[in-house]
């Protein structure tokens, strides 16, 4: 679904990746590791379209279609979607209203699926208010996971689901992403796929991800094995990645 072809990208005429490989299949959940700064956020904003986020050689393959010169939301409309770690507050805006937007851009007025996510996700005091206007770290997750539902993209890309929850209502985080996964029917007939960004992993205790990636210094190490790389990882640190490669 999602091809990432010798990605080099910038920000204000610095490099920040490097020559970046990365495939995402249908049906297929990936996890993505990395230390802060090593360049995972930025990946995914390259992914979605952020436009000081230069790509200066390589390829953005959706579905086979290269979207690396297309608009934010002209790759909304192909179907990605993103849940961001930091989302800015939008003064004027209700979240109930922008999830009435998304879910009318489909052609559904109603939603039985958003209602009982809102109720799942503690979500039902804040639905008149502005978007993540002083919402609490953990709300503005569960924010970002309900307008993601809303939005119901074919890929969609998390950015650290796990920070900043705590360890109950990341049970209900961890339900929310595999019913958008749709983890409940068999894997060769999902039709969504997922990159999930997680600096400890919590997530993965609740999202099964089928392959992982480590990123370090803006390119790619590894891939393998979510448990086996993340077992290394807790027990020599990234830097252990760095000596396995040599």
């Amino acid at each position: 679904m999602i091809e990432i072809r010798n990605l080099t990208v910038s920000v204000d005429n610095r490099t920040i990746l490097n020559d970046v490989e990365l495939h995402v299949s249908r049906g297929e959940t990936v996890a993505l590791f990395g230390p802060n700064g090593s360049g995972k956020t930025s990946l995914l904003y390259a992914i979605i379209g952020i436009p000081k986020y230069t790509v200066e050689s390589g390829t953005i393959l959706f579905n086979g279609q290269d979207i690396t010169k297309l608009s934010i939301d002209e790759r909304a409309r192909l179907g990605i979607g993103m849940a961001f770690q930091r989302p800015p507050a939008v003064r004027g805006v209700k979240l109930n209203h922008i999830l009435e937007l998304c879910l009318a851009q489909r052609g559904v007025t109603d939603s039985a699926d958003i209602n009982n996510c809102i109720h799942e996700l503690q979500l039902s005091d804040l639905r008149n208010r502005d978007v993540n206007l002083g919402f609490s770290g953990g709300e503005v997750k569960r924010s970002e996971l309900v307008q993601l539902l809303a939005q119901n993209p074919d890929f969609m890309m998390f950015d650290e689901p796990d920070s900043g929850v705590d360890l109950v209502s990341i049970q209900a985080v961890g339900r929310i992403i595999n019913q958008l996964l749709e983890k409940e029917i068999m894997a060769r007939r999902r039709t969504k796929a997922a990159l999930i960004i997680s600096h400890a992993g919590h997530i993965l205790d609740h999202v099964n991800a089928d392959r992982a990636y480590v990123m370090l210094h803006g390119t790619m190490y590894c891939a393998g094995n979510p448990g086996d790389i993340l077992d290394d990882i807790r027990e020599k640190g990234y830097e252990g990645c760095i000596t396995c490669k040599k």
